[in-house]
């Protein structure tokens, strides 16, 4: 498999998939590729305008890029040669895939060798389930389970914040809530600016920060320790 998970769209103050734009052109190469844009995270931003936004960025890629939606979404994507998932909202996501019968078509061309890149809910989606997305669930889909790219989880947009007045649970206290019911599967957390990139059987975490690696024990506390860029973590695979 080929599987580009990045954590976000956006890092800091750049534009839209500034920073991911070299990841995207490194990964697929140079050859002029059809690529079939889902855009079913989005909520507020119909999805011809968000599969603009996406062309837009990623102008002048040797790439045509075609929005999967309506009734023609499903021929889109199994003509594709790529397949790319944006952020939004991970269980609208998963929900209308679920909805529209794909989910069996993208996860079988992705695990017989098209490249698939997600980003924020489309990371979520190349993990064991989405149980540890950020995201509200703002509607049911038929199941949490993900595409299964990775078996472990993943938490895009990672940081663990403690707001001085705040009582609510850090970001670190959610994923070990997970742990605790789930020791076996272990969670890697992507600051914004970093991605997970399966080729050939070599999976590696790349960018510019260091992630971090959850795992739970049966009847003991979860631990945590880092990721840094360039780390291979092809033994979880």
């Amino acid at each position: 498999m080929k599987v580009l998970a990045l954590s976000s769209s956006r890092v800091g103050n750049g534009g839209y998939l500034e920073s991911a734009r070299p990841l995207i052109e490194e990964f697929l190469g140079t050859e002029g590729l059809t690529i079939a844009f889902i855009p079913f995270a989005s909520v507020q931003t119909n999805y011809e305008e968000y599969g603009n936004m996406v062309k837009q960025a990623l102008k002048g890629l040797p790439y045509i890029i075609t929005t999967a939606m309506n009734d023609e979404g499903k021929a889109v994507i199994e003509a594709a040669d790529v397949i790319m998932v944006g952020g939004g909202n991970t269980f609208k996501l998963l929900h209308d895939i679920y909805d529209l019968d794909l989910f069996h078509i993208i996860q079988t061309k992705v695990r017989t060798g098209t490249p698939y890149i997600g980003w924020s809910a489309g990371a979520n989606l190349c993990g064991r389930t989405i149980s540890t997305t950020n995201d509200m669930p703002i509607i049911q889909p038929r199941s949490f389970e993900a595409f299964g790219f990775f078996p472990f989880q993943v938490n895009p947009h990672y940081l663990n914040q403690k707001i001085e007045g705040h009582n609510g649970e850090t970001r670190d206290q959610r994923l070990e809530e997970f742990l605790v019911l789930n020791p076996s599967i272990p969670i890697i957390g992507m600051p914004e600016g970093t991605a997970l990139r399966l080729n050939n059987g070599e999976l590696q975490f790349i960018g510019d920060k260091e992630g971090v690696y959850f795992e739970g024990h049966q009847g003991r506390i979860p631990s945590k320790g880092p990721v840094k860029p360039g780390d291979s973590l092809s033994h979880l695979l």
